[in-house]
């Protein structure tokens, strides 16, 4: 049974305790996004280690603070290495990339989800598949959104016992009680590779730091808030990039309290803190 830290934070004070703590995340990720997702953790504060390699993972994810399982690019070793390290009994996200379309992925998804991930964390086509409504979206691209997957995503939460974060216009997350919905972000993010996929390895980062509700939703709103950021000075997808790792470096807890945006993003959370 993977150990989870059961306190909520507010956003603001989330990122605060992961900059204190600096985790050790382990992330077992597609080979498309393994530079950016490592950027993207190092921009905020968490220290990222890309360890996949069977007979290595189990003994990585001992000592992380959290784990991700990205399946964008499920090769054999990766598969056995995802097995291993969502044994360690370290809090992890499940990123079920292209679920539904694809076999090989869709059954190791199934299996991973009964070993209880404490967040799962995908675009709503990826959560209507992994709940078995649907058989997915278009690849990676979702052809629902985050509303009409609500009724699934309660059900997966209280399946798995964790969280469920979906991804979209609006994120939805919900661990099967609650629900909090996070409002902004730039449509940007959905033209740069890896937005998602950093997202869900943020996601393991505050793991390491707060409950898993409160790790989706300040993952969710530090995103929302620093792509905007990002956005407002990008001339294009390349430029937005680079801007939204500098937005990840910059961005404040003060910035979460005083940002008007943030302010709109933050108010379930910091209920649940109460």
């Amino acid at each position: 049974m993977t150990a989870r830290i059961s306190t909520h934070l507010p956003p603001a004070e989330a990122l605060e305790a992961l900059r204190a703590a600096a985790p050790l995340t382990q992330c077992i990720t597609n080979a498309v996004v393994t530079n950016f997702t490592a950027n993207a953790l190092l921009a905020l504060g968490a220290s990222p280690a890309m360890c996949d390699l069977p007979g290595e993972a189990w003994m990585f994810a001992g000592i992380a603070g959290g784990v991700l399982v990205n399946l964008g690019t499920p090769t054999a070793e990766q598969r056995e290495a995802a097995r291993e390290a969502v044994c360690a009994g370290t809090p992890w996200v499940l990123d079920p990339v292209a679920v539904g379309v694809l076999p090989v992925r869709t059954a190791l998804a199934a299996e991973l989800v009964a070993a209880g991930p404490a967040i799962v964390r995908a675009n709503a086509s990826e959560v209507l598949a992994v709940a078995g409504r649907a058989n997915g979206g278009r690849g990676v691209d979702a052809t629902d959104d985050p509303d009409s997957a609500a009724d699934a995503a309660l059900e997966l939460a209280r399946r798995t016992g964790g969280v469920v974060a979906v991804s979209g216009a609006v994120d939805l997350v919900t661990d099967g009680v609650d629900v909090v919905r996070v409002h902004g972000g730039s449509p940007l993010l959905t033209r740069i590779t890896g937005g998602g996929c950093s997202l869900g390895a943020v996601m393991a980062a505050f793991l390491a730091v707060t409950s898993p509700l409160s790790a989706a939703v300040a993952a969710s709103v530090v995103f929302a808030v620093a792509s905007e950021r990002a956005a407002a000075v990008a001339q294009g997808p390349g430029s937005f990039g680079v801007a939204f790792l500098d937005a990840l470096a910059t961005i404040t807890p003060d910035d979460l309290r005083s940002d008007e945006q943030a302010e709109r993003l933050v108010w379930a959370a910091v209920e649940l803190a109460g």
